[in-house]
């Protein structure tokens, strides 16, 4: 199933949705982080360690304190990996308010982790956003 590519409908369409748990950004060694694998949203292997992304009572369960509390917005609109500005008009967005973004790209959905503090300003600027795409 191919995802959609033209910028204006992926923005119209992308439905921003906030999950209701906060997450942490952890960088591991391998023998600490594949037990916890299971119960990560996320990991991609680094040449420093492998990073997890995990809710943080997960963490906080096993120990782990985040330099940083992060939301998880989900674009619900199914986007194709070779969509082309997507990202970037919302990442500049963003920028433009002042919201940092780690955006994780999955095989169906663009997964935008932003400040636990500012996730509502986040979604507010994500759904005017698509309100103000063209048709």
């Amino acid at each position: 199933m191919t995802g959609e590519r033209n910028l204006p409908t992926l923005l119209r369409n992308m439905r921003p949705t906030l999950h209701g748990e906060a997450f942490g950004f952890f960088s591991l060694a391998e023998a600490v982080a594949v037990p916890l694998l299971p119960e990560a949203r996320g990991s991609f292997r680094e040449d420093e360690g492998l990073t997890l992304i995990l809710p943080l009572e997960t963490a906080r369960v096993h120990g782990l304190k985040p330099e940083a509390p992060w939301a998880l917005i989900t674009l619900t609109v199914h986007s194709s990996l070779s969509a082309v500005g997507f990202l970037a008009a919302i990442s500049a967005a963003l920028a433009a308010a002042g919201i940092s973004l780690n955006a994780v790209s999955a095989y169906y959905h663009d997964h935008l982790f932003v400040p636990w503090d500012r996730r509502l300003e986040a979604l507010a600027i994500l759904e005017r956003l698509a309100g103000a795409s063209p048709n």
